[in-house]
């Protein structure tokens, strides 16, 4: 997150490390751009009001609502979240007439568009160590 030319908030995605669902970059870099303003004493709706989220993806619907909420006004993302995005793919929460949400955001999507799509390759190509272990296992060369 970027308030006037100054990175404020900075997030990755942490959900399966605190076992916190809610726990994704959009969530995260909002909480450290709370702890921003606190240590200097500036108003949040303010800041918010100014500052501008960068992102892989596009914010899923939950991300989108809290984005709206907290007034950002404006996401620039890079590949489209076909499944969950909140921005346009799944659902409008970013531009849609939605009553007392917070405000509508402007999204520029595709920003390095194809280096957020291999970013996303490779942190899914990580193994999930909070996986459960698979039942096929192979001791010594033998499933077992």
């Amino acid at each position: 997150m970027v308030y006037n030319n100054q990175m404020v908030g900075m997030g990755r995605n942490e959900v399966n490390e605190t076992k916190n669902a809610t726990r994704h970059a959009e969530m995260v870099a909002i909480d450290q751009v709370l702890n921003w303003c606190l240590r200097r004493s500036k108003n949040p709706a303010e800041v918010f009001q100014r500052t501008v989220l960068y992102v892989t993806v596009e914010p899923c619907i939950m991300c989108a609502a809290a984005l709206r909420i907290m007034r950002i006004p404006l996401v620039v993302y890079g590949c489209q979240n076909e499944r969950f995005g909140g921005c346009g793919s799944v659902l409008n929460i970013s531009s849609d007439d939605l009553p007392n949400t917070g405000t509508a955001f402007q999204c520029i999507p595709g920003h390095r568009a194809k280096e957020a799509v291999e970013m996303l390759k490779t942190f899914y190509k990580q193994e999930n160590p909070n996986a459960p272990q698979s039942k096929v296992r192979k001791l010594n060369g033998h499933k077992r």
